[in-house]
């Protein structure tokens, strides 16, 4: 049976297959964008191997066959000391589970091939420091593929041979799968427990390389407002696990016009070409290696509340989608948040922070400073959750808190993506925010946890006590789709919005 297959413009199979990232990966390939060469084995065998507890027959052999066509197509040796061959081993669901399931970078660089890429580049610390980036994450995932929680300990256990490397990290990937916070994100989210994941081998492309290098984040429109301007965030000299890590500071997308005018204007070029294949707005990961733009991922935007509304109207006025499919993306649940509620503007209001707002809407709850704690002081009434940074491992508490901030990260950081796809409001990289044991320093105040604060998702404020809030009056845009929708449905009547909506949803799959 056919485990592994390349990525490539002819690559044939469905997202239940080739899983969510390498479907949009071979649509880039169609559409000519530029791709890091690469494979990808499918859910299937994810499947077997679950079930089985071992991998499939016949993958060994065809992981080998996969990687000497890598070597052909991109005139390297994986794992040999002549133009070393690193690649990205990337898991990829049918459906996007962000930051649940194990990656591993820089894999290939064994001891010979960290020589030749210090030979090659003649830039020993930059290859010392990709060989030190590999260790990290190789170890990570072994760690959680076996349960562990000693990380450096499984530095050891690393092969010094490419080919055992990328087996035993497949096999990572693949038992990342039921990794406890992989399972809890299904269950949150609807997800079967039954589908796998497909892993994505690709050439690396290092965002580290040297001062023109970068990765980054972009939406083809705003995700907050369905603004029709590109949208996200980017940092320069790191690799992309840095920017949705909410680890580092990032800089905001725009900035790239400024330093790699190029990178921009093909950034631009393929956001545009993307959203038309889709007729949506768009996602994209991308990275950047000494002025070279390369991307790694894409979808669509999933937007959601005012956003959904206003993308849905602007790509029907720009004859991309008709009237009546612009109706039907748009659900009823949506238009409970399209009237986002807001914190409001009155001098009373006790501003402890500011940051970047990532969800919109308001929460007001106690203070809980870990995602144990949060779990905890929920069964007794609403709690923020604040942290320097949130991952994988915070799911918990991320799903137990009424709301979200965090002293570090962007839009695309773990703790903005998992907000929006839980709906919650909150703040990230809040300036001048500190987490301290059981308490949080900001603006030379230092509050307990347990203390209520109350967080705006749109402003990015973060207030003491329970504020009054506010609710915006409905916009053009959604003026506009109900009138569609009551012309769908032929009832004008006096109704709610949602009643509207979903009327026009009934006559429209009727017809």
């Amino acid at each position: 049976m056919g485990w592994v297959r390349p990525l490539s413009a002819r690559t044939g199979g469905t997202a239940g297959t080739l899983g969510g990232k390498a479907s949009g990966l071979v649509v880039l390939h169609r559409l000519g964008l530029p791709v890091p060469a690469g494979f990808v084995v499918t859910t299937g065998a994810c499947r077997a191997f679950l079930r089985d507890g071992r991998p499939p027959a016949g993958l060994d052999e065809q992981l080998a066959a996969a990687v000497a066509d890598l070597e052909r197509a991109t005139g390297r040796t994986f794992g040999g000391p002549h133009r070393p061959l690193a690649v990205s081993v990337r898991s990829g669901a049918e459906v996007s589970m962000p930051g649940m399931m194990s990656t591993v970078l820089n894999l290939g660089l064994t001891t010979g091939a960290t020589e030749g890429l210090a030979a090659e580049t003649g830039d020993r610390a930059f290859a010392r420091d990709a060989r030190r980036g590999f260790l990290a994450s190789f170890a990570e995932a072994l760690a959680a593929a076996a349960g562990a929680a000693d990380v450096d300990a499984d530095v050891d256990a690393v092969p010094d041979d490419a080919a055992r490397q990328l087996a035993r990290a497949v096999e990572a990937v693949f038992a990342s799968w039921e990794a406890p916070r992989a399972r809890t994100y299904r269950e949150l989210n609807g997800i079967p427990h039954d589908l796998g994941t497909a892993v994505v081998v690709q050439q690396m492309v290092f965002g580290n390389r040297d001062g023109r290098s970068g990765s980054g984040v972009a939406f083809s429109r705003d995700p907050g407002t369905g603004e029709d301007t590109p949208f996200g965030e980017v940092l320069f000299g790191h690799q992309g696990e840095a920017v949705v890590s909410g680890r580092t500071t990032t800089r905001p997308l725009r900035e790239l016009a400024e330093r790699e005018p190029e990178v921009w204007a093909g950034l631009r070029d393929a956001l545009r070409r993307i959203e038309a294949h889709h007729r949506d707005a768009c996602y994209v990961e991308f990275t950047f290696q000494s002025g070279e733009l390369w991307f790694l991922q894409a979808r669509p935007g999933r937007f959601a509340g005012a956003a959904a509304v206003r993308v849905a109207t602007e790509l029907a006025d720009q004859r991309l989608i008709g009237r009546d499919e612009a109706l039907l993306r748009v659900s009823p649940l949506h238009l409970r948040h399209v009237r986002t509620p807001r914190i409001a503007p009155t001098a009373e209001a006790d501003v402890l922070v500011r940051g970047t707002g990532a969800c919109p809407g308001v929460a007001t709850g106690r203070i809980a400073t870990t995602a144990d704690g949060a779990v905890r002081m929920a069964r007794t009434g609403p709690v923020v959750l604040v942290r320097p940074e949130t991952s994988p491992g915070d799911l918990h508490g991320l799903a137990a808190a009424a709301g979200i901030v965090t002293a570090r990260g962007g839009p695309a950081s773990h703790a903005a993506v998992v907000a929006r796809a839980m709906g919650k409001p909150a703040v990230v990289g809040a300036t001048g925010l500190a987490v301290d044991g059981a308490s949080v320093t900001a603006g030379g105040r230092t509050l307990p946890e347990g203390t209520l604060v109350t967080v705006d998702g749109t402003s990015g404020e973060v207030v003491l006590g329970s504020p009054r809030t506010v609710t915006g009056a409905a916009d053009a845009h959604l003026h506009r789709l109900l009138a569609w929708a009551d012309d769908a449905s032929g009832d004008h009547s006096a109704r709610d919005e949602a009643q509207r909506l979903a009327a026009a949803h009934a006559a429209l799959r009727g017809r």
